[in-house]
């Protein structure tokens, strides 16, 4: 009785955890377009600069050396140059996609900035969609299947015990 108790309580939860996915989705994929803004126009301003002193963004990395802070400045560069590439990838499987293939593709949401501030401005909503019903779902099941079989796995050696016992 308490494993189906304990069982209902966890797929309550996990419904209501799943039912938030469509909107954090949609919150991390707005956050990630304004990283991307963001980042767009540092690689552009580098690009603009490199091309005034007719340099290519590759000659004009490799020109960042000499002193501790060219080399710390060209490693910075570099890394931003990656990630604006990165997560301008992300963004644009992320809009293509519709809730559940951003589920297929949550992959997509994992840099750590983005992820912050999405979650530090995200508040739960209701899930009145049909994906926020699904997810909900899915997430009950989830939860409930998850917790029976580890309570049921737990308390198998009781519950085999008591089985051959009164047979004994």
């Amino acid at each position: 009785m308490i494993v189906r108790v304990v069982a209902l309580a966890a797929g309550l939860l996990g419904g209501a955890a799943g039912s938030q996915f469509p909107e954090y989705a949609q919150q991390y994929t707005q956050r990630l377009g304004g990283a991307v803004d963001a980042l767009g126009e540092v690689v552009a301003d580098f690009d603009a600069s490199a091309a005034d002193a007719g340099l290519s963004r590759d000659a004009a990395l490799a020109e960042l050396q000499g002193s501790a802070f060219l080399e710390a400045r060209r490693r910075d560069m570099t890394r931003t140059f990656q990630r604006y590439d990165r997560l301008r990838e992300d963004l644009r499987m992320l809009e293509r996609a519709g809730p559940f293939m951003r589920a297929y593709h949550a992959a997509r949401m994992t840099d750590r900035d983005v992820a912050r501030a999405a979650m530090a401005t995200f508040e739960p909503a209701v899930p009145l969609t049909l994906p926020g019903v699904i997810f909900a779902g899915t997430g009950f099941l989830a939860g409930m299947i998850a917790v029976w079989a580890v309570l049921r796995t737990l308390l198998w050696p009781i519950t085999r015990r008591r089985a051959v016992a009164p047979g004994a």
